[in-house]
């Protein structure tokens, strides 16, 4: 069950390809601002999808997100995310991240629960009207 306070932890090990320089946003070697985004959305997602009904799942919809410190490859980051809020489908969470040496993130993330089928059914008429249409520039 849903409930505020849940906590989970993550940790990752910092990759050529987790670099801003790999990915295009900056031509540092340091652990992207990107990949740190995703690496807080997948430990709110991983703590929350488990406890929900059959056919729901969670997509991110807003992250504020303060990246601190650069962190460089092969040094390890643990990542803690915490529920703060339930509102019916909104969740909302608080997220910090430390690398070895300092915390280099915080973070407040919000999900929201969705009716998977529901959800797939809309993408899936999405891509059908897009791929008719010639885009306008």
């Amino acid at each position: 069950m849903l409930k505020v306070g849940l906590r989970k932890e993550m940790k990752w090990v910092v990759k050529a390809e987790h670099l801003a320089s790999a990915l295009g946003s900056g031509l540092v070697e340091v652990l992207a601002t990107p990949v740190l985004v995703g690496f807080c959305e997948e430990c709110a997602r991983l703590m929350v999808e488990p406890l929900l009904s059959t056919g729901q799942k969670t997509v991110g919809t807003h992250i504020d997100l303060h990246h601190l410190a650069a962190t460089p490859v092969g040094m390890r980051v643990d990542v803690r995310a915490e529920l703060v809020e339930i509102d019916d489908k909104l969740l909302r969470f608080h997220v910090e991240a430390w690398d070895e040496v300092e915390r280099i993130c915080r973070a407040k993330h919000e999900r929201s629960i969705i009716d998977a089928r529901r959800f797939e059914r809309g993408i899936a008429d999405k891509s059908g009207c897009g791929r008719s249409k010639q885009s306008v520039t």
